[in-house]
């Protein structure tokens, strides 16, 4: 699982073996070390919720994504599920889970061969 953050923006994109293994368990999660610092993000599946949302904790973003998004998502095309929270302030946050494409033009650095067949002719 990948994340992008953009101002008030959180992307997560998930390879195949993310969306197997959160259809099967419910949750990911990885982190990043920063030195005794450690920023952790996972996704989430919620019973409760009906649109994307997402929290802030003790070092740790939290994704949660609806339970019949993720059950439909994993048995269908479905690229990914997006929303945009509003706080009581007023300000926003605008939250993006989706498949990882392959890349299919310019130079890529990563490994790929877990990723999605890109159904664009270009990347975006």
């Amino acid at each position: 699982m990948k994340i992008r953050i953009k101002g008030n923006s959180i992307r997560l994109r998930l390879t195949r073996s993310d969306v197997d293994r959160f259809a099967k368990e419910a949750r990911l999660e990885e982190n990043t070390e920063f030195g005794d610092n450690i920023f952790i993000y996972a996704l989430q599946k919620s019973d409760s919720l009906q649109e994307l949302s997402a929290e802030y904790l003790n070092n740790k973003m939290t994704v949660y994504m609806p339970k019949t998004y993720a059950e439909k998502w994993e048995e269908t095309n479905e690229v990914g599920y997006s929303n945009k929270l509003v706080f009581n302030d007023g300000k926003e946050l605008f939250i993006l889970v989706e498949k990882d494409f392959k890349c299919i033009d310019g130079e890529v650095l990563e490994d790929q061969s877990d990723n999605f067949d890109n159904p664009l002719d270009k990347c975006e």
